[in-house]
């Protein structure tokens, strides 16, 4: 009898040891899959951060661009009372009758509002063609200017940031 409880304990012993093994190589799987899990988990909440930072700055651009537009269509429209400015600015005789003062303080304004807001007229006279700002009506025989360059503006073309709203209208020394 006493061999049988002794041949019971030991059996006892190795099923225990195969139970006590079979929970260890479980607790381990399963904190292998949990941590599996929790890497995935952190993979994704990175890739939701990076998403988002992505998505806001897509944003603030869109909203920049869509000010821009919305900008650049006022002041489309505001061009030709610019240019209407100038031309009776230029067909004044007399420049110091108060008249002419008040025409050029309002054109100084609108001028100043324009650059304010990142409108630039462009400045061309005695420059190098380029059809990318320059629309060029003519082509004149010109010996102060060498042939390509710009010898006459006959309307300003402006540019708002680093677009060009209008090209400037001009003649070209050949």
């Amino acid at each position: 009898m006493k061999k049988e409880n002794e041949k019971t304990k030991e059996e006892d012993d190795l099923t225990e040891e195969a139970i006590s093994n079979e929970s260890n190589e479980e607790l381990d799987e399963t904190l292998q899959s949990k941590e599996k899990e929790i890497e995935e988990l952190n993979n994704k909440l990175l890739r939701l951060q990076a998403d988002f930072v992505n998505f806001r700055k897509r944003a603030e651009k869109d909203k920049e661009s869509t000010i821009a537009y919305a900008l650049e269509s006022f002041v489309s429209s505001l061009l030709p009372i610019i240019d209407n400015f100038q031309r009776a600015m230029e067909s004044e005789e007399d420049k110091e009758n108060g008249f002419y003062k008040g025409i050029e303080m309002i054109y100084q304004q609108l001028m100043k509002t324009f650059k304010d807001n990142g409108v630039e007229e462009m400045k061309c006279l005695g420059e190098d063609f380029d059809p990318n700002f320059h629309h060029a009506v003519f082509m004149e025989e010109n010996t102060e200017y060498d042939e390509g360059k710009i010898s006459e503006v006959l309307q300003s073309g402006y540019m708002l940031k680093d677009k060009v709203i209008r090209p400037s209208m001009v003649k070209v020394a050949k």
